[in-house]
């Protein structure tokens, strides 16, 4: 039986390209990127504070540190952001010199490495030329894997033996072994494909009972897949350009999801497109986000 939900939009923030969201549980806030508007956005509920710090390049995704400031994931590699005065500082590029990619989605696995994946900085640029890595608290980079046209929507399963990521221009969404000791992954395979749906994965998040939210792009759609990749609900939202989802609030049973203004999808203009959302009455909920180690 579906759980009865209800949708509601929050305040009239519109992005260019929302993506991205990160609840952080110490500070009961959501964090979400314009990654093309280039910006970093909090909302706190409750409270009338939707806060945005400017940022000099493209935003692909934030993580929060251990001292509650942020990382920022931009076009030219992460940079530390005081988000008491807004000062960055670049700490790492890890793209190669003069490659043509730009940081993108990212998430923090449960030792405290913010993984994050690149992408063609033309979105013209159908070469497999994206890569994942890894961010160790101490400033160090690894490569983890390679070849991917756009990466998104990485996660992991509840024990971490497991790691989503998905490849939004081959509309597939894979799985790898994880080993969280190490940071590594092994063995990646197709998990789900969201064609049947009329759209691309975007971003994604894993429930507390191991299930895959994924952010369908286009179709206007969220779907759930159980960890054996059969589909436990899918779920209809106002917006064709859902790009990012997350569990928050105060017990984590809100799934928040960003957008993309319809001008950039080619899509007719509307007065949802690009908005913040929350959906409430799932009877699902999420896992608490890891801060950065660094």
């Amino acid at each position: 039986m579906t759980p009865k939900h209800s949708i509601r939009r929050i305040g009239s923030v519109r992005c260019t390209v929302g993506e991205g969201p990160l609840w952080d549980v110490e500070q009961q806030a959501l964090y979400f990127v314009d990654l093309v508007g280039r910006a970093l956005w909090r909302y706190t509920p409750g409270s009338a504070d939707m806060r945005n710090w400017p940022l000099p390049s493209m935003v692909g995704s934030v993580a929060i540190r251990s001292d509650g400031n942020a990382v920022v994931a931009l076009q030219d590699g992460l940079y530390a952001l005081d988000l008491q005065d807004g000062e960055l500082s670049k700490l790492v590029d890890p793209q190669p010199p003069g490659d043509l990619t730009q940081c993108n989605d990212g998430k923090v696995d449960r030792r405290g490495r913010f993984l994050v994946g690149t992408q063609p900085r033309s979105l013209q640029d159908a070469r497999p030329l994206g890569n994942l890595y890894a961010f160790e608290a101490d400033g160090s980079t690894r490569l983890l894997d390679a070849g991917f046209q756009i990466s998104n929507g990485p996660c992991w399963s509840p024990d971490s033996r497991f790691f989503y990521l998905a490849d939004s221009r081959l509309n597939q969404i894979f799985v790898y072994d994880y080993d969280l000791e190490r940071g590594s992954v092994s063995h990646r395979r197709p998990f789900a494909n969201t064609l049947e749906f009329g759209g691309f994965p975007d971003g994604a998040t894993v429930d507390a009972d191991g299930n895959l939210w994924v952010a369908v792009c286009l179709a206007g759609k969220i779907v759930c897949y159980r960890p054996d990749a059969t589909v436990a609900q899918v779920i209809d939202v106002p917006v064709r350009g859902v790009a990012s989802v997350m569990f928050g609030g105060r017990h984590l049973d809100e799934l928040f999801f960003t957008s993309i203004g319809n001008p950039l999808l080619n899509l007719p203009e509307d007065d949802l497109s690009g908005g913040l959302f929350v959906i409430t009455g799932l009877q699902a909920q999420g896992l608490p986000e890891r801060r950065f180690g660094g």
